[in-house]
């Protein structure tokens, strides 16, 4: 369900070889939430950082739409880059665990092709 990769680099590194290499797969970064900070902020016991990326390629979620309107629900993906006593980590949930809710073969293939590309994504980092 998830896909899980320990980054040789930085916390801060990392989000920006991420978004780097995304870049170069025609995918944007649309937000970036701090979360830990968010924790942070009101109180809670965090130690290490934990930072949520929003991706989106527009080409492909156009496909994705155009094949069923209510697969964008699953839109977009999401990347966490992670910091903790271990290291840096990026994860993310499998876009083909979540599109077979759908239960359509079309959707399905087309989630393994953009995981295919975000695997590769977290590779190069």
């Amino acid at each position: 369900m998830f896909h899980i990769t320990q980054s040789p680099k930085s916390f801060e590194e990392t989000i920006t070889r991420l978004t780097q290499v995304l870049t170069e797969h025609q995918f944007g970064v649309l937000s970036t939430i701090p979360l830990s900070e968010k924790f942070v902020a009101k109180g809670l016991p965090f130690e290490g950082r934990i930072s949520i990326l929003d991706v989106c390629n527009p080409l492909e979620a156009y496909k994705v739409y155009s094949i069923d309107p209510l697969a964008v629900n699953f839109l977009p993906c999401k990347f966490i880059v992670r910091e903790d006593e271990q290291g840096v980590w990026v994860e993310m949930i499998r876009p083909t665990a979540l599109i077979k809710l759908m239960d359509n073969p079309e959707l399905t293939s087309f989630a393994q092709k953009i995981e295919d590309v975000l695997i590769e994504v977290t590779k190069r980092i």
